[in-house]
């Protein structure tokens, strides 16, 4: 077991984002994490990668309290936001070296890293140049630079144009062959095309937990499922 939580309650004040989730993930899945806007998945995103407080409940990585091994828990998770925070000023190469020095990671891999996201044309380019489908690769190439065992990916494809989307989609499948991925999204044919499992969160309550087979079910495709299970 790569990940479990327990009874993970989060609450904003009044507002329940998080109601007594409990999950439990494997090494080598691929899993879309889907929910309406304001479902909590995002603060169950942030949760998971320690940017957001656990108050209540817990969340073990490789059978470790994430709570209580923070430094060596980060270590070993990639974490791609939704908003993909980049320093636009630095230069691509710069920004990735920098991360690297942060998990001590050989300089070597950068290159690696660079060619393996498609992003070598763009390399010396400050990253306040660069089209929001490229930014969107160096958000991916810093959250995959350490070789993480899980990969939290909050709408990894915001952005792309059809062609970038598909070689996204291949590495990201790539990925989940050695590694275990999160992926947050709301195209339904990224689902399909990439996941073999789907966690649906409404209202911060977890409404299915199953195979894309078993999600999709009667309906005559993933979008009237989510339709109907979230209505």
């Amino acid at each position: 077991m790569l990940l479990q939580l327990i009874n993970l309650t989060k609450k904003f004040g009044d507002q329940t984002a998080l109601n007594n989730i409990n999950i439990e993930i494997n090494t080598n899945e691929i899993i879309g994490l889907l929910g309406p806007n304001g479902a909590g998945k995002s603060t169950l995103m942030k949760s998971i990668v320690g940017a957001l407080r656990i108050e209540e409940g817990q969340i073990l990585f490789n059978g470790n309290d994430i709570g209580e091994n923070e430094i060596e828990t980060k270590k070993n998770i990639g974490f791609l936001p939704e908003n993909n925070p980049l320093y636009s000023e630095m230069y691509v190469k710069e920004y990735l070296s920098f991360v690297a020095d942060l998990h001590q990671v050989p300089k070597q891999r950068i290159e690696e890293v660079i060619d393996l996201v498609g992003i070598t044309p763009e390399k010396s380019k400050k990253i306040s140049q660069l089209s929001k489908g490229y930014k969107q690769r160096v958000g991916l190439a810093q959250a995959i630079l350490h070789a993480p065992d899980l990969l939290v990916l909050d709408e990894p494809t915001n952005g792309l144009d059809p062609n970038q989307i598909i070689e996204i989609r291949n590495l990201i499948r790539e990925i989940g062959k050695e590694k275990t991925v999160i992926l947050s999204t709301h195209l339904m044919q990224e689902v399909e095309a990439l996941c073999s499992r789907v966690i649906l969160i409404h209202q911060g309550n977890i409404i299915q937990d199953t195979t894309i087979e078993e999600f999709k079910g009667k309906y005559s495709s993933l979008e009237e499922a989510f339709a109907s299970y979230t209505n």
